[in-house]
């Protein structure tokens, strides 16, 4: 091994960035903007007032600003739990008989063992300086219900989740432990909202999406008094503020004089991989780098690989602003056999806009190879890996392997974006081979890409 790198790499806590990077604003082309549903004209702050807290809609609208101030208070709540560990997979290295250096950052070392808390912490306090009383969510695996369920938690907020009804099914315990941090958890689709109920007499047995769940969180939040929607991924304050882990990343890369030529990350809706990547983007947008980004999807919700690059509703009543991005259409309902998160329909509009522009490569990966992945991974890492991240370290792996039969020794990154202990059930069906592949036909992707409002395009 490399004495002089070691096998976890921990940031002191005067090393926590002290900013949000935006990386918009160094952006040339930069994402198309939402709009206005009923005029088509980009969205105002006034327009997304009714849905969104103040504080993210001003982060939201924002593609100018380059570096954003975490408040005080956020800071303080970060280091309840950051920094998280960067950590050479050394293990991993030797198992595979690569000359490539292997490196992930580690982002579930909190009580919801995932980066979704980086972002749930900064969307509950500014509800809750808005003087707000209570929020809506969505969660397809549970990741961001119980993330926001503990900053709910911490800062005194009611907070009504509405998990994928097949992944509550799934995942009892991230169920009880949201209701432990004091939430209430509503399988979606239900019968408590207009969007739910239509949903149902439309199709009663459907194991529901992430489209649903938000159609039925949304509306629940602007019927409320003192409440506001939030969000855990695809939009871009939420990507803004996951920013967090790479640029930690990045600083401990720096301090031993480590550059990646590959970043890899999973992509359900963005943010992780966005918030990985962020900052080595920027080298690359400035000429300073020549890294490859890697985005790794689930082959049963292929949005980024055989998507459309379109205007779209984020939800599937279509009560969202429309957003141009890679998507399968709003009506889009992922294979209910499918484990994990990762089942959104479309992606966050600044990935789409670099994936557009041929900046940001992307792959699809069947879930059984993703879990072969997960148990080489764990079985010499000694890190039970969840299946959205698992995605990114099929790919790692993958890149590793080619590295092998070139001999090149590039440095891959891969963001390790929480961990699977929620997630037994999907292991258990692997261990007992009942676990399957489901990969939509042309004729399944049609009928979401019908569901695609016919917006005009350009470029």
């Amino acid at each position: 091994m490399n004495k002089k790198i070691p096998t976890r790499i921990y940031l002191s806590e005067d090393e926590l960035p002290k900013f949000w990077y935006n990386l918009r604003a160094d952006m040339k082309n930069k994402p198309d903007p939402m709009l206005h549903p009923g005029t088509l004209k980009p969205v105002t702050a006034a327009d997304l007032a009714p849905v969104f807290c103040n504080g993210v809609i001003e982060q939201e609208l924002d593609d100018t600003t380059r570096l954003i101030p975490i408040p005080d208070a956020i800071q303080d709540f970060y280091r309840a739990y950051r920094p998280s560990p960067l950590i050479r997979a050394y293990y991993l290295e030797k198992i595979l008989g690569t000359p490539a250096e292997i490196y992930y950052k580690f982002e579930g070392t909190n009580t919801s063992g995932s980066h979704k808390l980086n972002s749930a912490g900064p969307q509950a306090y500014y509800a809750k300086e808005e003087g707000l009383t209570s929020l809506t969510t969505e969660t397809g695996a549970g990741q961001w219900g119980t993330a926001m369920a503990m900053a709910c938690g911490f800062y005194d907020l009611k907070l009504i989740v509405y998990m994928v009804k097949i992944s509550s099914e799934q995942k009892p315990y991230r169920k009880a432990l949201m209701e432990t941090y004091g939430a209430n958890l509503i399988p979606s689709p239900s019968n408590t909202t207009e969007s739910g109920r239509k949903i149902l007499e439309g199709d009663p047995d459907t194991g529901g999406s992430l489209g649903c769940a938000i159609s039925e969180a949304i509306e629940t939040a602007v019927k409320t008094d003192k409440c506001r929607y939030v969000l855990g991924s695809v939009l871009n304050h939420v990507l803004l503020h996951q920013t967090i882990i790479g640029q930690e990343t990045k600083t401990a890369m720096d301090k031993y004089g480590i550059k990646p030529d590959i970043i890899i990350g999973c992509a359900g809706g963005g943010s992780n991989l966005g918030g990985l990547m962020a900052p080595f983007m920027a080298e690359k947008l400035a000429g300073k780098s020549n890294a490859r980004f890697i985005a790794v999807e689930p082959a049963s919700c292929p949005s980024f690989t055989r998507g459309r690059y379109a205007y779209d509703f984020g939800d599937t009543a279509k009560t969202t602003p429309l957003i141009r991005m890679q998507t399968l259409g709003s009506a889009f309902v992922p294979s209910a056999n499918h484990a994990g998160g990762l089942r959104y329909h479309g992606m966050n509009t600044t990935l789409s806009k670099l994936y557009h522009d041929g900046l940001l490569e992307a792959r699809a990966e069947k879930q059984t190879d993703v879990f072969d992945a997960a148990i080489q991974f764990m079985k010499v890492e000694g890190i039970l890996p969840a299946p959205e991240s698992s995605h990114a370290i099929k790919a790692a792996i993958d890149e590793a392997l080619v590295c092998k039969k070139t001999g090149e020794k590039k440095v891959i990154l891969f963001g390790l974006s929480g961990t699977g202990f929620f997630d037994m059930t999907a292991y258990a069906s692997y261990n007992n081979k009942t676990m399957s592949d489901y990969i939509p036909n042309d004729a399944d992707l049609e009928r979401g890409f019908a569901s695609i409002p016919g917006i005009p395009q350009n470029g």
